[in-house]
């Protein structure tokens, strides 16, 4: 990604801040470019974790816990709000794991970050990020890939779950962002040659139209969907913290954002 861009995104995450009072703690891409298998026209997935003063979550009401833009020259900008971070950290939530693995990071409050990396340790379940992974593979190969005629560029929307739940098999860890991270897991040459010469032609920008369907992924697809339907079932339920675990990293992370800005 080029130096510009870089900029205007982390300008316009400065305008955030003062537009909504808030302190941005962590900022990454988090769409095809940070999954390694971009177009030349692919938007900018700008994800951000924020926190407001001690004072705004003293209140009995729910708050609006998200700030959200409307897409501009490709720049989509989108965030959760610290609160609503570690409520998901405490469900496990894979795409919350996901950005903290992002390869392309805006910005990195670093003592925010030791505190989620330690906690995305000890909350990650891998019978929830699991059944996440196999419910997206599953339901976009049943949608796209099951016609003799198919959208070739969907096959990394199933191909991309399929290896994720493999990696958590493998190393009972939230699972890379990045594509190729994610292909090393497959040894299968023929297999692994037909997935990047799709993925070069993607990342080219040559279209990937409506064609016959590939069949060797489709048989690994269908091979994997099967295998983790199982193998999921045998995954002994991991024992969550203490909630006390979550409030004390919510409130060192307050009181570090209040002594900055002292």
């Amino acid at each position: 990604m080029d130096e510009k861009t870089i900029e205007i995104i982390k300008k316009r995450l400065l305008e955030i801040e003062n537009e909504n009072q808030v302190k941005i703690l962590y900022s990454v891409e988090a769409g095809s470019r940070a999954w390694g298998f971009e177009s030349l026209d692919s938007d900018y997935d700008v994800r951000f974790i924020y926190a407001h003063n001690r004072n705004w979550y003293l209140n009995i009401l729910p708050k609006r816990d998200v700030i959200e833009y409307p897409i501009v020259d490709k720049f989509d900008y989108s965030g959760w709000d610290l609160r609503k971070t570690m409520f998901l950290v405490n469900k496990s939530n894979p795409v919350l794991f996901e950005w903290l693995k992002s390869p392309i990071v805006y910005y990195r409050d670093n003592y925010f970050y030791e505190i989620m990396d330690k906690l995305s340790k000890s909350y990650f379940s891998p019978i929830s990020s699991i059944y996440h992974y196999l419910h997206m593979a599953d339901g976009n190969y049943r949608q796209f890939l099951q016609t003799n005629e198919v959208k070739i560029k969907k096959y990394f929307y199933v191909l991309k779950p399929i290896m994720a739940c493999m990696w958590i098999e493998n190393f009972k860890e939230s699972p890379p962002m990045e594509l190729e991270k994610l292909l090393a897991q497959i040894t299968d040459k023929e297999l692994l040659d037909k997935i990047n010469g799709l993925l070069i032609k993607k990342k080219a920008g040559i279209e990937l139209g409506i064609e016959p369907k590939i069949k060797i992924i489709n048989d690994f697809i269908e091979k994997m969907l099967k295998h983790f339907v199982n193998i999921v079932k045998t995954f002994d339920p991991k024992k969550k913290p203490n909630q006390e675990l979550l409030e004390d990293g919510f409130i060192k992370i307050l009181d570090n954002i209040e002594n900055v800005v002292e």
